[in-house]
């Protein structure tokens, strides 16, 4: 299995989209914005068909839609606090709207599927330069707005007070969020991407430990899944999205048994 070309591009991506997700995750998770995730996976999808229309590769349309889609749902998020569910809704449906049009039309080619369910066959070297160089970027703003993000994440209003930048905090921390999420969609699928991102946190929180061990277990646990994921998905022969997202929900319920919350 190892000897086979693609399935290396696919391990090394598959490693990298599992150290990434996490990162981006464990803010999510906390700021309780898990549905952010499933929008911009299905802004992603909109982003996929108008590459395949256009003729330009599909992860870099894909990364340009999902980033300008994450940074206008920050926008309406800071102007209308109190309808930002609803404008999420919006946007994702927009993004599906734009997406079905294209396809149905004809104009986007069989391939969408290859982003819907996640391909192993598909990687190439250059998906896998283009996930290592968001991979990098993202750790490195991380790092270097890493306690902003805590602050901001745990105390907006104390933050804010105490000069943080929150606003933009946010916005740097959106376009992460759709650089991540539309640059992993190529191995993990559209559909289950936001799985990945939110399910090796909820897993890693049930150790309760703090912000920091909680972020390496939920690495440890992430690159478990979609290693596992893929390996699986190449002995069924099958997508490998399905298969991460049962490994996901697997390592889960084993977290739930090993250590409870409710303890």
């Amino acid at each position: 299995m190892l000897s086979l070309p693609f399935m290396q591009n696919a391990l090394a991506a598959g490693f990298l989209i599992a150290l990434l997700c996490p990162i981006i995750g464990i803010f999510l998770v906390l700021r309780r914005f898990s549905m952010i995730g499933d929008t911009l996976a299905h802004s992603s999808f909109a982003g996929v068909a108008i590459g395949l229309v256009i003729g330009i590769h599909p992860t870099i349309t894909s990364v340009i839609f999902t980033t300008l889609a994450a940074v206008m749902i920050e926008y309406m998020r800071d102007s209308f606090k109190r309808y930002s569910e609803i404008l999420m809704s919006v946007v994702m449906t927009l993004s599906v709207g734009i997406a079905i049009i294209l396809v149905s039309s004809g104009s986007a080619n069989a391939s969408i599927t290859q982003y819907l369910f996640g391909s192993i066959l598909t990687v190439t070297s250059e998906d896998l330069i283009l996930v290592l160089a968001v991979t990098i970027a993202s750790s490195l703003l991380v790092a270097r707005f890493y306690n902003e993000l805590i602050y901001s994440t745990f105390d907006e209003d104390g933050a804010k007070v105490s000069g943080i930048r929150v606003k933009t905090v946010n916005y740097i921390f959106a376009l992460l969020m759709g650089a991540s999420i539309s640059a992993s969609i190529r191995i993990t699928g559209i559909l289950v991407i936001s799985s990945l991102i939110v399910l090796p946190v909820a897993s890693a929180m049930q150790f309760r430990k703090g912000f920091t061990r909680t972020l390496a277990i939920a690495v440890i646990v992430s690159v478990i899944d979609v290693i596992a994921g893929l390996v699986l998905s190449y002995y069924l022969d099958s997508a490998p999205g399905g298969a991460i997202a049962i490994m996901s929900v697997a390592t889960m319920v084993i977290s739930l048994v090993m250590n409870p919350m409710s303890k």
